[in-house]
Order: C-alpha cells, then structure tokens, then sequence
C-alpha cells in the first residue's frame, strides 16, 4: 500500500517529462516553459517539507499520509481541469507541497510495521514504487498523453490517487504519535546539533546533484554518448529502470546489516558509469558494437545503484535520530530535493555552454567527492544512542 502511494505520487510528479510536447501546445506556451514544472515542483517540496514536518510531528501518522494523498488527488483534479498554463502551475504547487511531507512520513511508517532490525528492507519495499513509477507509471502516462491527451493521463493518476487514499485509510492503523514512547517531547526537535545527521543530508545533497546534473539529459547521453536510438531509447531506458528494482533487491538486507559497505558500493559503482560514460563522450569514438555494449552497461550501472542508494540512506537517516525518525527523514527529503532543484539547473547550464562530456564529467566529479568524504568519514552510520540528536 505504502509503495503504491510512492508510485502515484512520483508518477504524478514526472509526468511532464512524457507528456512536455502535447501540454506545451495544448497550453500555448513553449516546452521551455513545461519544462519549469518539474524545477518549480523541486523548488517547492524543498522549501516546504520542514516546515510542515514540524507542523505535522504530532499527528497520527495514518492521518499525515491521507492528508499528502487528498492533496495529490485535489492537485491533479486541479491540473485535469486547468484552463491555463498557470493554473496548471498551481494544481502542482499543492502537490509539490505535500510531496516531502508525504516522503518524511512514508518510510518511517513503514519501519514502525516491521521489526528494527528489517528498517531498510522496509523502505526499500516501499522505494519499490519509485521505481516502478520510472518503469511502468511514466512510460504509460506518456504513451496515454500522445492517444487520449495529458488531461486524461492526469485523470488517471486522480483516480489512483484517490483509491490508494481509501486504502490507506481502510488498511493502515492510525498510529498515533502519543503511542509511540520515544517520541513524547522530542515531536518538533529541529536536529540542528546532531552533525552525522547533518553530514548525511549534506552528503545526499551532493550525490543527488551528481545524479540529476547528468539524469535530465539522459536521453541526450544515451543518443549521443551511447549511440543507442531511435525506439532501443526506451528499452534502455526501462533497464535503466529494471536495474533499479533488481539492485534494490539484492541490497535490502546488507543496507540493514553494513549500510555504509552498501553506500560506497553504490558510490563507486555510480562514479564509475559516469566516468565511463564521460571518456566515451569526451574521446568521440565510432558506435561500434563494443562501444554500444560499453555505454549500455554504464547506463545499466547508473540506473542499478542511483536507484538502490535512497533509501539506504534514508533509513540511515532515520537510525541517526531514533527519538524523531519523522523529523530526520524530513530534513533528508529537504536535502534530496534541494539536490534535484541544483542538479537540474548546474547540468542545464553545463549542457548549454560546455557540452555534454563536460557534463557527465561534472557529475563523476561530484560523485567521487562524495565517495571520498563518505570513505574518510568515521561513525557516520554507526546507530547512535537515543539522546544524541537532543
């Protein structure tokens, strides 16, 4: 249940990547300006996701999810029946300002069902519909887009929001904060003296941007780097997707049991797909077969560790303040989504004025830096005593 909110809410969230052409001239407007959906939606879920945290610490957890959903089905009711571009732009806004809320609360929810010792294989269940959403959820509403109209691939997602709302409001407990021990006077702590914490978030922000300086021109890498084209794109573009899931999979128990050997895993493996993928592109070789198959597998790496490390570290986060797992995963969403709004904009720019292989490189640069600080770093995933984040 948990993974199917993921899955509409992070569908309803890209479906402007499928569907850009047809809202740019269904709306009149350029698709330079659908294009700021995705920038402004970042921009707002950051801002907004602590704030609301903190506003929301004392509700019962089943109540702060129901509530991210009816404004997710309210959001694309708005968006289904908007008759101009800007009132498509605020039927995003309501979404995008649930949309780390709905993350702070989903993944903590989620561990309260299992044991402690199973904390991130529940959130890599509940990941399960990202990457889903990347898989199934943006390839259908595109394809639904290009037959029927956006408006009706929005309709779609308003009436899967809605049942999953239902749902959750039928199968989940209510989970009310006061019957929860450990949080009794620690509901709004704002975590600003506990350094591994903040350290995480400050290294998800930098992996984040890493990803997304080279992710939202992924079709460019795979066209022009790869030398894949044509319908192959989005073949590779759901192993991308696939990778995810298989390596979200493999992961789940050690990201419980040696969570950092599993982040430096996933950091490697990213650095090395992008520094591959940047000395294809900066060398310029013929798309020969081996070429192909080299630039493939790279793609295939990315996909496999960008989308098993969230919610590695998102559980970790949460380990490091026991007293308001809420909270921590709150100030971690607020970091990924600053990473998202950075990346897009640092790689728009790169892209524009350096090139593509330039590109990639920034991203290979960044992430290396992340694996290094994260290699000399001590203690960092080490479970701190429930005090510490006071």
């Amino acid at each position: 249940m948990l993974s199917a909110a993921a899955f509409v809410y992070v569908t309803a969230e890209i479906i402007p990547v499928g569907a850009l052409p047809v809202i740019a001239r269904d709306m009149r407007v350029s698709e330079a300006m659908v294009g700021t959906l995705l920038a402004s939606y970042a921009l707002v879920a950051a801002v907004a996701t602590v704030p609301l945290v903190r506003w929301t610490a004392d509700w019962p957890r089943r109540g702060t999810l129901i509530f991210t959903l009816v404004c997710l089905t309210v959001s694309q009711l708005i968006s289904a029946m908007a008759p101009t571009f800007a009132v498509l732009a605020l039927g995003r806004v309501l979404c995008a300002l649930t949309h780390g809320l709905m993350w702070s609360v989903i993944a903590p929810i989620g561990i309260r069902l299992v044991p402690p010792s199973h904390a991130a294989r529940a959130t890599m269940a509940v990941y399960v519909g990202t990457a889903l959403a990347l898989v199934v959820g943006s390839p259908l509403t595109a394809a639904m887009s290009q037959v029927w109209g956006w408006r009706m691939a929005v309709v779609a997602i308003t009436v899967a929001a809605a049942v999953v709302t239902v749902a959750a409001r039928l199968g989940l407990p209510a989970m009310a904060m006061a019957d929860d021990p450990a949080r009794v006077g620690v509901a709004r702590q704002w975590h600003h003296r506990n350094r591994r914490l903040l350290t995480m978030s400050v290294l998800t922000l930098v992996g984040v941007t890493a990803h997304f300086v080279s992710y939202t021109f992924i079709v460019v890498i795979i066209r022009d780097v790869v030398g894949v084209r044509g319908p192959e794109v989005a073949w590779l573009l759901a192993a991308y997707g696939v990778a995810g899931l298989v390596a979200m999979a493999a992961l789940a128990r050690p990201g419980d049991r040696r969570p950092k050997a599993a982040i430096l895993l996933c950091l490697a493996g990213s650095s090395l797909a992008f520094v591959t993928l940047a000395g294809l592109g900066f060398f310029e070789p013929r798309h020969t077969a081996p070429v192909v198959f080299i630039g493939v597998t790279a793609i295939i790496v990315w996909g496999a560790m960008a989308t098993a490390m969230p919610p590695i570290l998102q559980s970790a986060a949460m380990r490091h303040s026991p007293d308001d797992p809420d909270g921590a995963s709150g100030l971690y969403v607020a970091a990924f989504q600053v990473g998202i709004m950075a990346g897009s904009l640092l790689g728009g720019l790169m892209y524009q004025h350096a090139g593509i292989p330039a590109t990639i490189a920034a991203s290979a640069v960044l992430m290396v830096g992340a694996l290094v600080c994260l290699v000399v770093s001590r203690g960092l995933f080490a479970v701190p005593e429930p005090t510490s984040a006071k």
